[in-house]
């Protein structure tokens, strides 16, 4: 796909995430590979008004190329492309329900969600939970480092989820299955939960390897 493509791609995602209130404001960033780089939506930019030329390109030691100014939480998608360089897109998103999952207590920090659907499986897998950082603290690179190698998915405490995928199409299917399942899991707590069986799982990921 051509730069052009992609950066059209990019801002049709942008779009489609935003009028399905999957984010709001000034809130989610998207990141995609090209040739000589990669492209990031801009600091402070609604998902919803994205302008293809207007798309900021930055080079592997995440230094600004062209275009406007990053996104502040640029350094969320190089650490995952630092230690995925099979992946070829980054959405990072503040949607409700993964961000409710994010702050409730007791979590497993290993694995946030139960495998409540085949499909959860497919495109999630196991979603670790990141330790809390502020805003723009560097240290979340970190955090996410250390996990990002073998998941593609993981979750932002009191923040929301980071997701990696083969193709921009890839990243955003993995992200919205994860939302949808924290609203599942959101509309079940207190009741007995059916989740798939360990047999269950490892039938789905031998047939489906992410």
């Amino acid at each position: 796909m051509s730069e052009a493509a992609l950066r059209d791609e990019i801002c049709e995602l942008g779009r489609s995430i935003f009028t399905r209130g999957l984010t709001h404001g000034s809130t989610g960033n998207i990141s995609a590979r090209v040739k000589d780089g990669w492209l990031l939506t801009p600091t402070g930019s609604n998902l919803g008004r994205l302008d293809p030329a207007r798309l900021s390109k930055l080079d592997w030691s995440g230094t600004p190329i062209s275009g406007d100014a990053p996104s502040k939480e640029s350094f969320l998608h190089l650490a995952m492309y630092q230690q995925r360089e099979q992946n070829r897109a980054v959405v990072h998103l503040h949607s409700t329900h993964s961000v409710a999952v994010s702050v409730l207590a007791d979590l497993d920090p290993g694995n946030v969600l139960p495998p409540l659907t085949a499909y959860y499986v497919m495109r999630v897998g196991t979603l670790p939970l990141v330790p809390y950082h502020a805003p723009g603290d560097l240290k979340l690179a970190d955090a996410v480092r250390r996990l990002a190698g073998k998941h593609h998915a993981l979750l932002l405490a009191n923040h929301g989820p980071v997701v990696a995928g083969g193709s921009l199409a890839a990243a955003a299917d993995a992200v919205e299955e994860l939302e949808a399942t924290a609203r599942i899991y959101l509309f079940s707590l207190g009741q007995r939960l059916r989740p798939l069986t360990p047999e269950q799982v490892a039938e789905i990921r031998a047939r489906y390897p992410l």
